[in-house]
Protein backbone atom coordinates (compact mmCIF):
# COMPACT_ATOMS: atom_id res chain seq x y z
CA UNK A 1 0.00 0.00 0.00
CA UNK A 2 1.10 3.56 -0.88
CA UNK A 3 0.43 6.94 0.27
CA UNK A 4 -1.23 9.32 -3.17
CA UNK A 5 -1.68 12.61 -3.49
CA UNK A 6 -3.69 14.45 -5.94
CA UNK A 7 -4.58 17.79 -6.87
CA UNK A 8 -7.37 18.77 -9.77
CA UNK A 9 -6.28 22.12 -12.15
CA UNK A 10 -9.38 23.26 -13.39
CA UNK A 11 -7.75 25.82 -15.14
CA UNK A 12 -9.04 29.00 -12.80
CA UNK A 13 -7.13 30.91 -10.54
CA UNK A 14 -7.92 29.13 -7.37
CA UNK A 15 -6.89 25.86 -8.23
CA UNK A 16 -3.68 27.68 -10.01
CA UNK A 17 -2.62 29.34 -6.42
CA UNK A 18 -3.39 25.85 -4.37
CA UNK A 19 -1.01 23.71 -6.81
CA UNK A 20 1.91 26.81 -6.44
CA UNK A 21 1.29 27.34 -2.57
CA UNK A 22 1.42 22.86 -1.81
CA UNK A 23 4.43 23.21 -4.56
CA UNK A 24 6.22 25.84 -2.40
CA UNK A 25 5.16 24.99 1.24
CA UNK A 26 4.86 20.81 0.89
CA UNK A 27 8.34 19.92 -1.54
CA UNK A 28 7.57 16.63 0.22
CA UNK A 29 4.98 15.41 -0.84
CA UNK A 30 4.14 14.21 -4.37
CA UNK A 31 1.24 15.74 -6.07
CA UNK A 32 -0.02 13.98 -8.73
CA UNK A 33 -2.17 16.92 -10.31
CA UNK A 34 -4.61 16.64 -12.99
CA UNK A 35 -6.87 18.71 -15.48
CA UNK A 36 -10.77 16.43 -16.42
CA UNK A 37 -10.58 18.02 -19.80
CA UNK A 38 -13.76 17.21 -21.65
CA UNK A 39 -12.56 19.24 -25.27
CA UNK A 40 -14.82 22.13 -24.64
CA UNK A 41 -12.64 24.74 -23.04
CA UNK A 42 -11.73 27.52 -24.18
CA UNK A 43 -8.13 27.72 -25.36
CA UNK A 44 -7.39 30.03 -23.03
CA UNK A 45 -7.60 27.59 -20.50
CA UNK A 46 -4.68 24.59 -22.15
CA UNK A 47 -2.09 27.86 -22.77
CA UNK A 48 -2.39 28.60 -18.76
CA UNK A 49 -2.04 24.99 -18.05
CA UNK A 50 1.11 25.13 -20.09
CA UNK A 51 2.34 28.06 -18.20
CA UNK A 52 1.60 26.27 -14.86
CA UNK A 53 3.26 23.23 -15.78
CA UNK A 54 5.96 25.18 -16.40
CA UNK A 55 6.41 26.62 -12.65
CA UNK A 56 5.18 23.15 -10.81
CA UNK A 57 8.27 21.62 -12.82
CA UNK A 58 6.15 18.38 -13.54
CA UNK A 59 3.20 17.54 -16.07
CA UNK A 60 -0.42 17.96 -15.73
CA UNK A 61 -2.09 14.78 -16.66
CA UNK A 62 -5.03 15.18 -18.81
CA UNK A 63 -8.00 12.90 -18.06
CA UNK A 64 -10.20 12.33 -20.76
CA UNK A 65 -13.86 11.05 -20.17
CA UNK A 66 -13.63 8.91 -23.42
CA UNK A 67 -17.40 10.06 -24.15
CA UNK A 68 -17.91 13.42 -25.22
CA UNK A 69 -20.64 16.32 -24.45
CA UNK A 70 -22.37 15.70 -27.62
CA UNK A 71 -22.57 12.01 -26.69
CA UNK A 72 -23.92 12.96 -22.90
CA UNK A 73 -26.42 15.13 -24.60
CA UNK A 74 -28.24 12.81 -26.68
CA UNK A 75 -27.85 10.10 -23.00
CA UNK A 76 -30.00 13.28 -21.55
CA UNK A 77 -32.40 13.20 -24.26
CA UNK A 78 -31.32 16.20 -25.86
CA UNK A 79 -31.80 18.42 -22.20
CA UNK A 80 -28.87 20.97 -21.54
CA UNK A 81 -27.48 20.49 -18.37
CA UNK A 82 -28.28 22.78 -15.73
CA UNK A 83 -27.73 24.01 -12.07
CA UNK A 84 -30.66 21.40 -10.64
CA UNK A 85 -29.62 18.83 -13.28
CA UNK A 86 -25.53 18.98 -13.39
CA UNK A 87 -24.79 15.82 -15.65
CA UNK A 88 -21.98 17.40 -17.00
CA UNK A 89 -19.74 17.58 -13.95
CA UNK A 90 -20.69 14.00 -12.86
CA UNK A 91 -20.42 12.56 -16.43
CA UNK A 92 -17.18 14.76 -18.01
CA UNK A 93 -15.32 16.05 -14.44
CA UNK A 94 -16.08 13.28 -11.54
CA UNK A 95 -16.51 10.36 -13.50
CA UNK A 96 -12.69 10.53 -15.21
CA UNK A 97 -11.00 11.70 -12.10
CA UNK A 98 -13.03 8.45 -9.74
CA UNK A 99 -12.31 6.29 -13.11
CA UNK A 100 -8.33 7.81 -12.47
CA UNK A 101 -8.27 6.90 -8.53
CA UNK A 102 -9.84 3.43 -8.78
CA UNK A 103 -6.83 1.30 -9.60
CA UNK A 104 -5.23 2.66 -6.15
CA UNK A 105 -8.13 2.64 -4.12
CA UNK A 106 -8.88 -0.70 -5.02
CA UNK A 107 -5.11 -1.45 -4.57
CA UNK A 108 -5.56 -0.17 -1.12
CA UNK A 109 -3.54 3.28 -1.35
CA UNK A 110 -4.31 5.78 1.00
CA UNK A 111 -5.39 8.92 -1.30
CA UNK A 112 -5.08 12.71 -0.23
CA UNK A 113 -7.25 14.77 -2.42
CA UNK A 114 -6.55 19.02 -2.05
CA UNK A 115 -9.47 20.84 -3.29
CA UNK A 116 -9.14 24.79 -3.41
CA UNK A 117 -11.77 26.17 -1.28
CA UNK A 118 -10.73 28.98 0.33
CA UNK A 119 -11.54 30.64 4.08
CA UNK A 120 -13.51 32.85 2.75
CA UNK A 121 -16.24 30.30 1.05
CA UNK A 122 -17.91 28.86 3.86
CA UNK A 123 -21.18 27.92 1.60
CA UNK A 124 -18.93 25.53 -0.26
CA UNK A 125 -17.88 22.18 0.18
CA UNK A 126 -15.42 19.75 -1.37
CA UNK A 127 -15.86 16.72 -3.30
CA UNK A 128 -17.52 14.00 -0.82
CA UNK A 129 -14.91 10.98 -0.61
CA UNK A 130 -16.78 7.31 -2.08
CA UNK A 131 -13.91 5.20 -0.75
CA UNK A 132 -12.94 4.55 2.70
CA UNK A 133 -9.17 5.69 1.78
CA UNK A 134 -9.98 8.38 -0.39
CA UNK A 135 -9.74 11.38 2.10
CA UNK A 136 -10.10 15.26 0.72
CA UNK A 137 -8.27 18.04 2.35
CA UNK A 138 -8.80 22.13 1.60
CA UNK A 139 -5.47 23.90 2.33
CA UNK A 140 -6.73 27.48 1.95
CA UNK A 141 -9.38 26.54 4.39
CA UNK A 142 -7.26 25.40 7.13
CA UNK A 143 -5.00 28.09 6.39
CA UNK A 144 -7.31 31.14 6.59
CA UNK A 145 -6.10 31.94 3.02
CA UNK A 146 -8.74 33.97 1.22
CA UNK A 147 -9.40 35.57 -2.48
CA UNK A 148 -6.83 38.71 -1.76
CA UNK A 149 -4.41 36.09 -0.80
CA UNK A 150 -4.63 33.85 -3.64
CA UNK A 151 -4.33 36.69 -5.46
CA UNK A 152 -1.22 37.33 -3.82
CA UNK A 153 0.23 33.94 -4.40
CA UNK A 154 -0.43 33.69 -8.27
CA UNK A 155 1.10 37.74 -8.12
CA UNK A 156 4.71 36.68 -6.33
CA UNK A 157 5.10 33.45 -8.07
CA UNK A 158 4.97 35.04 -11.61
CA UNK A 159 2.20 32.59 -13.26
CA UNK A 160 -0.60 35.43 -13.08
CA UNK A 161 -4.04 34.77 -14.48
CA UNK A 162 -5.45 32.95 -17.35
CA UNK A 163 -6.44 35.18 -20.15
CA UNK A 164 -9.74 34.93 -19.93
CA UNK A 165 -9.99 36.37 -16.93
CA UNK A 166 -10.31 39.80 -18.83
CA UNK A 167 -13.33 39.32 -20.14
CA UNK A 168 -14.75 35.93 -17.82
CA UNK A 169 -15.22 35.12 -14.36
CA UNK A 170 -14.93 31.26 -14.71
CA UNK A 171 -13.26 28.44 -16.17
CA UNK A 172 -14.51 25.11 -17.38
CA UNK A 173 -16.32 24.66 -20.73
CA UNK A 174 -17.35 27.26 -23.43
CA UNK A 175 -20.23 26.84 -23.05
CA UNK A 176 -20.43 26.79 -18.77
CA UNK A 177 -24.50 27.71 -17.94
CA UNK A 178 -23.31 29.36 -14.92
CA UNK A 179 -22.15 32.25 -16.84
CA UNK A 180 -23.26 35.81 -16.64
CA UNK A 181 -25.13 37.41 -19.79
CA UNK A 182 -22.58 39.66 -20.12
CA UNK A 183 -20.30 36.84 -20.72
CA UNK A 184 -21.86 35.29 -23.16
CA UNK A 185 -22.14 38.64 -24.78
CA UNK A 186 -18.10 38.45 -24.87
CA UNK A 187 -17.97 35.02 -25.86
CA UNK A 188 -19.54 35.55 -28.80
CA UNK A 189 -16.83 38.65 -29.34
CA UNK A 190 -13.72 36.93 -28.35
CA UNK A 191 -14.79 33.22 -29.31
CA UNK A 192 -17.86 33.56 -31.74
CA UNK A 193 -17.69 29.76 -33.13
CA UNK A 194 -17.32 28.47 -29.95
CA UNK A 195 -21.05 30.81 -29.31
CA UNK A 196 -22.66 29.54 -32.72
CA UNK A 197 -21.57 25.97 -31.18
CA UNK A 198 -23.50 26.91 -28.25
CA UNK A 199 -26.48 28.06 -29.99
CA UNK A 200 -26.21 25.00 -32.06
CA UNK A 201 -26.33 22.96 -29.21
CA UNK A 202 -29.20 24.90 -27.57
CA UNK A 203 -31.05 24.82 -30.54
CA UNK A 204 -31.31 20.98 -31.05
CA UNK A 205 -32.12 20.95 -27.20
CA UNK A 206 -35.22 22.78 -27.88
CA UNK A 207 -36.26 21.04 -31.14
CA UNK A 208 -36.00 18.02 -29.11
CA UNK A 209 -38.58 19.78 -26.55
CA UNK A 210 -36.12 20.43 -23.44
CA UNK A 211 -37.11 23.10 -21.36
CA UNK A 212 -34.16 24.62 -20.43
CA UNK A 213 -31.90 27.11 -22.52
CA UNK A 214 -27.99 28.16 -21.23
CA UNK A 215 -28.94 31.58 -19.81
CA UNK A 216 -31.85 31.19 -17.63
CA UNK A 217 -34.83 32.77 -19.47
CA UNK A 218 -33.36 33.70 -22.68
CA UNK A 219 -32.09 31.57 -25.89
CA UNK A 220 -28.62 32.46 -27.43
CA UNK A 221 -30.44 33.68 -30.62
CA UNK A 222 -32.48 36.60 -28.56
CA UNK A 223 -29.40 37.42 -26.64
CA UNK A 224 -27.44 38.15 -30.00
CA UNK A 225 -29.89 40.56 -31.22
CA UNK A 226 -28.08 43.99 -31.29
CA UNK A 227 -30.55 45.73 -28.73
CA UNK A 228 -30.13 43.09 -26.50
CA UNK A 229 -26.55 42.92 -26.54
CA UNK A 230 -26.67 47.11 -25.73
CA UNK A 231 -28.98 46.49 -22.71
CA UNK A 232 -26.80 43.58 -21.28
CA UNK A 233 -24.01 45.68 -21.16
CA UNK A 234 -25.65 48.53 -20.10
CA UNK A 235 -27.06 46.47 -17.27
CA UNK A 236 -23.93 45.03 -16.30
CA UNK A 237 -22.10 48.51 -15.96
CA UNK A 238 -25.01 49.56 -13.45
CA UNK A 239 -23.96 46.28 -11.20
CA UNK A 240 -20.64 47.31 -11.16
CA UNK A 241 -20.70 50.59 -10.39
CA UNK A 242 -22.91 49.40 -7.24
CA UNK A 243 -20.61 46.55 -6.09
CA UNK A 244 -17.70 49.24 -6.50
CA UNK A 245 -19.48 51.54 -4.83
CA UNK A 246 -20.24 48.63 -1.52
CA UNK A 247 -16.49 47.52 -1.40
CA UNK A 248 -15.05 49.27 2.37
CA UNK A 249 -12.07 51.00 2.12
CA UNK A 250 -9.18 48.99 4.36
CA UNK A 251 -6.13 51.56 4.04
CA UNK A 252 -4.40 48.25 5.10
CA UNK A 253 -5.12 46.00 2.55
CA UNK A 254 -5.45 47.74 -0.80
CA UNK A 255 -8.21 46.34 -3.05
CA UNK A 256 -6.13 43.98 -5.33
CA UNK A 257 -8.23 42.31 -8.08
CA UNK A 258 -7.78 39.87 -11.35
CA UNK A 259 -7.37 42.03 -14.33
CA UNK A 260 -11.45 42.24 -14.50
CA UNK A 261 -13.02 41.16 -11.44
CA UNK A 262 -16.57 40.19 -12.46
CA UNK A 263 -16.80 37.21 -10.74
CA UNK A 264 -19.01 39.35 -8.00
CA UNK A 265 -21.21 41.25 -10.05
CA UNK A 266 -23.84 39.77 -10.43
CA UNK A 267 -27.84 40.59 -11.23
CA UNK A 268 -30.91 39.07 -9.26
CA UNK A 269 -31.40 36.26 -11.76
CA UNK A 270 -27.43 35.11 -12.09
CA UNK A 271 -25.68 33.67 -8.98
CA UNK A 272 -22.18 32.56 -8.19
CA UNK A 273 -23.27 28.84 -7.24
CA UNK A 274 -20.91 26.90 -9.66
CA UNK A 275 -19.49 23.78 -9.49
CA UNK A 276 -16.18 23.09 -7.52
CA UNK A 277 -14.32 21.00 -9.83
CA UNK A 278 -15.35 23.13 -12.61
CA UNK A 279 -14.86 26.79 -11.65
CA UNK A 280 -11.84 26.04 -8.68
Amino acid sequence: MAERHVLGISGGKDSAALAVYMRDRHPELDIDYFFTDTGEELPEVHEFLGKLEGYLGKPIARLNPGRDFRFWLRQYNHFLPNPQSRWCTRKLKLAPFEDWVKPWLAAGDKVTSYVAIRADEDYREGYAAKADNLFVKLPFREAGIDKPAVIDILENSGVGYPKYYEWRSRSGCTFCFFQQKIEWVRLKDKHPRAYEDAKALEKDALEHGAPFTWSKGESLSDMEEPERIAAIKAEYEVRRERMRRSIPINPLRPVRACPEDIDDVYGEDEGNGSCNICHK
